[in-house]
């Protein structure tokens, strides 16, 4: 019956509905600082089995198909891409990026991250009060490291390795005050997104390996320069479309269906 039909087109609609919520979601941030963007997942529902292949009949012929009607759709899930965003050269000390695999960890709050670390491919830093590397967010999050930068220090320079080097008023050389540790994942995209460009390990991304960049896979370090986010807006744009399209057809499924429970109705008077 057709009630089947506005049944699967609704699925639709919802499922589409929350797909259009992930693309205006990625759009949104296409300027902001290592993001990453999403992709909605389908998956289809379950199906009433009206006649089983391979049933014999009364001569023993095998029927060769099978008769099923689907009942839908729904979003499985959102898969984060953390393909590298570009390079934005800005020639800050404090700016920083990471050129291959893994994240800077965060300091936050033992009720918000595992250990109270939280991960981040955004490479904005700048000092608080204390002379502490701080993100560049609302929150002033802290960089995981031991380095506290002088008030007077005249240089500050952190190597792709990590180091971070200060040269101080009358001195030559530079002095070392710390390092900046990169974490990797075995399944980045099963971290979950708590806003603020920030991330937080599950059970299905994998505990955190961190250690020096450059080790173990992870990725160098590069001063003076950020990541940007890696959405890109053609293939955003694209696929709104396709969003938009998808939507109106299954629209169109559910004008005919009431069409034909009408002219059903009709039938019986």
């Amino acid at each position: 019956m057709a009630l089947i039909a506005l049944q699967s087109a609704s699925t639709g609609l919802s499922a589409l509905n929350t797909a259009l919520d992930v693309t205006a979601n990625n759009l949104a941030n296409v300027n902001t600082a290592g993001f990453k963007a999403s992709r909605a997942n389908f998956q289809d529902l379950l199906y009433q089995a009206r006649a089983h292949p391979g049933v014999e009949n009364a001569n023993g012929d095998e029927r060769p198909t099978g008769l099923y009607v689907g009942l839908g759709t729904k979003v499985s899930g959102t898969q984060l891409n953390f393909e590298e965003g570009g390079t934005v050269i800005t020639d800050r000390p404090l700016d920083v990026r990471i050129n291959g695999n893994g994240f800077f960890r965060i300091r936050v709050d033992t009720e918000i991250g595992p250990g109270g670390f939280a991960f981040t491919r955004n490479g904005q830093f700048t000092l608080n009060s204390e002379g502490e590397m701080v993100m560049v967010n609302d929150q002033g999050n802290r960089l995981d490291t031991d380095a506290t930068i002088p008030d007077n220090a005249e240089q500050v320079v952190i190597d792709a390795f990590g180091r971070i080097l200060v040269k101080l008023p009358g001195e030559e050389e530079l002095s070392d005050v710390g390092e900046v540790e990169v974490a990797s994942f075995i399944n980045p995209a099963g971290l979950e997104s708590i806003g603020g460009n920030l991330y937080i390990e599950t059970g299905a991304s994998g505990p955190p390996n961190a250690g020096s960049p450059g080790e173990d896979g992870r990725g160098l370090l590069q001063q003076g320069a950020y990541e940007a986010s890696n959405v890109d807006p053609t293939r955003e744009l694209i696929g709104l479309i396709k969003t938009q399209r998808a939507f109106e057809m299954n629209s169109q499924t559910i004008r005919t269906a009431d069409e034909v429970l009408q002219q059903v109705a009709q039938l019986r008077r």
